[in-house]
C-alpha cells in the first residue's frame, strides 16, 4: 500500500495542465482516494468541509463563482486553502477564477485544468488514486492474461506452475506476476493483481534460474496489471482420490475479502496442465456468457431418461 501519491505523479497520469503551481506545491501529497465538489463551501458553510481531499470545480462551481464578488470569492477560497490541501482541480477547461490562482499562491497550492467533463474527470482520479492508495495483499501464484481473463495459478511448491506459465506464454498469453502477486480490492466485486516493482516481467524457472519475459518474448508477452477472474489450483495426482469429472463441484476462494472463482486440476505425467488452464479460461468465459456444457449434458441425459421410459 503507498501512504500517498505526489500532486505531480497525478499530473503526468491524468494528463493535468498546470495552471499555477511551484515545484514545491507539485510534490504535496495526496493520501485520500475521495474527491470533494465544495459546491456549499462557496456559499459560506464549511462546516463539513473536506480540507484534505482534492477540490474539484465543475461548471457548476465556477459559475456560482463567477457571480460571487471579487473580495467575497477571494475571502471563500482563502478559507478553503489550508496546510493539508492537495491541489484544487478545473475541469471541462473553464476559466480559473484569478481570485483562486491568488488564494492558491499565498499558500503553495497549485491549481490544476483539465478538458474533460467534471463526472469523467472525478471518475478518473477517484480510480487512479483509489488503485494506488489501496491496502495490498501478497498471495503466493503466478498470475496469467490467458484470453484476456486473468487467472491465479496457484499450488505446492514445485507442482510446476512458472514453467505452466513460461508454456501459456510461448503460446501468446501474457505474464503480469510470477511468485508473488500484490492484489488490491478496487471495489466490492473486483481484485486486481500486479507484480511488485522488483518482480516486474521477471518469471523463475527451477534450473534455469531467472528469465526476462519482456527481452526474451517481447512487449506483448508481459502486463503490469490484471483483474483477477480465475483461480487454478494446480495438485499432485493421488491415485486414491476422486476428482470432479462434470465440472459441477463449483468452489470459490476469498482474497482481499473478495470471492474469487477456484477450479483444482491435478497434475501428473502426460497432462499439459497450460492447454488444460487454456481451454478452462474459455470454459469460465462461456459460462459467463451462459452457455454451459454441464445443463447441456443434464437436457440430454434427461432426454435419454425419458426415451428409455418411453421404449419399455
Amino acid at each position: 500500500m503507498a501512504e500517498f501519491v505526489t500532486v505531480s505523479q497525478m499530473v503526468q497520469k491524468l494528463n493535468l495542465e498546470i495552471i499555477s503551481g511551484s515545484e514545491t506545491s507539485l510534490a504535496r501529497n495526496v493520501t485520500i482516494a475521495d474527491i470533494s465538489r465544495p459546491g456549499l463551501e462557496l456559499t459560506g458553510y464549511f462546516n463539513y468541509y473536506s480540507h484534505d481531499r482534492i477540490q474539484l470545480f465543475g461548471s457548476k462551481e465556477i459559475t456560482f463563482a463567477q457571480r460571487m464578488m471579487p473580495e467575497e470569492r477571494l475571502m471563500v477560497l482563502r478559507r478553503m486553502c489550508t496546510e493539508d490541501t492537495p491541489a484544487f482541480v478545473v475541469s471541462r477547461g473553464l476559466p480559473v477564477p484569478d481570485e483562486m490562482i491568488e488564494a492558491c499562491a499565498e499558500h503553495d497550492i497549485p491549481v490544476l485544468r483539465s478538458p474533460i467533463s467534471s463526472s469523467r474527470l472525478l471518475g478518473e482520479m477517484s480510480s487512479y488514486l483509489s488503485g494506488f492508495l489501496a491496502p495490498r495483499t501478497s498471495v503466493h501464484g503466478v498470475l496469467v492474461d490467458v484470453y484476456g481473463l486473468g487467472v491465479l495459478i496457484q499450488g505446492d511448491s514445485g507442482i510446476g506452475k512458472s514453467e505452466t506459465a513460461l508454456e501459456l506464454i510461448k503460446r501468446g498469453h501474457r505474464l503480469i506476476a510470477d511468485d508473488r502477486v500484490d492484489v488490491y480490492q478496487q471495489d466490492e466485486l473486483t481484485l486486481v493483481g500486479e507484480p511488485p516493482q522488483i518482480l516486474q516481467h521477471l518469471i523463475e524457472i527451477r534450473g534455469i534460474g531467472i528469465i526476462d519475459v519482456m527481452n526474451l518474448f517481447g512487449a506483448s508477452a508481459v502486463r503490469g496489471s490484471m483483474q483477477v477472474q480465475l483461480c487454478v489450483y494446480l495438485e499432485a495426482w493421488a491415485k486414491d482420490k476422486k476428482y470432479d469429472r462434470l465440472g459441477s463441484a463449483d468452489t470459490a476462494i476469498q482474497i482481499a475479502e473478495v470471492e474469487v472463482p477456484q477450479i483444482k486440476i491435478p497434475v501428473k505425467t502426460g497432462r499439459n496442465v497450460a492447454i488444460i488452464i487454456e481451454v478452462a479460461a474459455m470454459n469460465f468465459r462461456a459460462k459467463a456468457m451462459g452457455y454451459d456444457a454441464i445443463k447441456t449434458f443434464e437436457e440430454r441425459l434427461t432426454q435419454l431418461i425419458a426415451q428409455n421410459k418411453d421404449n419399455n
